[in-house]
């Protein structure tokens, strides 16, 4: 479909890659000179009436999404039959093809992409809006290390197509499912913290916290299995961000973080912590576990000696306030003085 002309306005110039349900294109708006992405929708999606209709509100409800975390929805409609969305162009490549070639990020650069990612779905979140499919294909990360979440509304709009094409597309990403979407119940925005949980594990271990060979056992993990603890695969992630990757990853939704704005905030108190601590490598962290003792627990412990009592600091006989204590004499010889005054009047009064 590379130079046709859709809708008569943008001119579609190549292909940014497609997938089960869309193609994207890089476009240009002849109308406003400006570079665009577009999705166009597979023509089954598009001659669903139900489908189109769920795909024009989802579609303007993510066009009044205006975060710098999130992929701007300038317009949508069809043409010949098929559905399409205009957005933002953003440069770069998806979070996905970064971890892959790549493979894990350091700890302090996998929470800065994550932040941005809580912060743009937490943005939605108190819109009112559940992005239902987040994952890292659905983050665009700029050379600037800029993070843009994608695909605002339209995931919402694929649960209104008929059953038989809704399993087949929910299973097109189930690594990144929360236990209740992967039951087939409706998600909330702690189903989106818990997809970002999935992310967080990713971006920091180089691996899923869960894999199988087919999306019905995916399902099963996600609802019954325990990941496995973050810091067995990678030691320098430590035991309070481990605790906070656990904590996403709950199968109750309340145990989780209510939304993707209060992950952030965690995180983000988290990094501030470590800044403060002493940095150490991998390697660094790596080498004092191996040379630990096998039993850290029979290790002698130091001992301290309480403070003997001639330890006490003791006041000098000359360390005396003597302007006090001369102050204090004359009160007293006042004091004094007056005494036989008020006898005198004592007696005076008796006569």
């Amino acid at each position: 479909m590379t130079n046709k002309l859709l809708n008569k306005r943008y001119q579609l110039e190549e292909s940014l890659g497609s997938g089960g349900m869309a193609v994207v294109f890089k476009a240009h708006d002849l109308m406003l000179e400006r570079t665009v992405a577009i999705k166009i929708l597979r023509k089954d999606y598009s001659h669903d009436p139900a489908f189109r209709e769920r795909f024009r509100q989802e579609a303007k409800a993510a066009a009044n999404l205006s975060h710098p975390n999130i992929v701007t929805v300038h317009d949508f409609g069809i043409d010949q039959g098929r559905l399409f969305i205009i957005m933002e162009f953003v440069p770069g490549a998806t979070l996905k093809d970064l971890i892959e070639k790549r493979g894990r990020y350091s700890i302090d650069s996998g929470i800065s992409l994550l932040v941005q990612a809580c912060a743009g779905v937490g943005y939605a979140h108190r819109a009112g809006l559940v992005h239902c499919d987040v994952k890292p294909q659905n983050m665009l990360v700029t050379p600037d290390r800029r993070l843009k979440v994608t695909d605002f509304g339209i995931s919402r709009a694929l649960a209104s197509i008929r059953s038989e094409e809704r399993t087949r597309i929910v299973w097109g990403s189930p690594q990144y499912f929360s236990p209740e979407q992967a039951s087939g119940k409706s998600p909330s925005p702690a189903s989106d913290v818990y997809s970002l949980g999935v992310v967080l594990y990713e971006v920091l271990v180089g691996q899923l916290p869960f894999t199988a060979n087919s999306g019905k056992e995916l399902a099963r993990m996600h609802r019954e299995a325990t990941p496995r603890p973050a810091r067995e695969i990678r030691p320098t992630i430590g035991e309070n961000l481990d605790r906070i990757i656990l904590k996403v990853l709950s199968k109750e939704p309340a145990a989780r973080y209510r939304t993707a704005d209060q992950l952030g905030r965690v995180l983000i108190t988290f990094s501030r912590q470590k800044e403060q601590a002493p940095k150490r490598t991998d390697s660094q962290s790596q080498q004092q576990l191996e040379h630990q003792p096998a039993h850290p627990q029979s290790a002698p412990k130091p001992i301290i000696s309480p403070p003997s009592k001639t330890s006490r600091p003791r006041k000098d006989i000359l360390d005396i306030d003597w302007g006090t204590a001369f102050l204090g004499l004359m009160a007293l010889v006042s004091v004094g003085g007056l005494i036989p005054f008020w006898l005198w009047i004592y007696f005076s009064v008796l006569q």
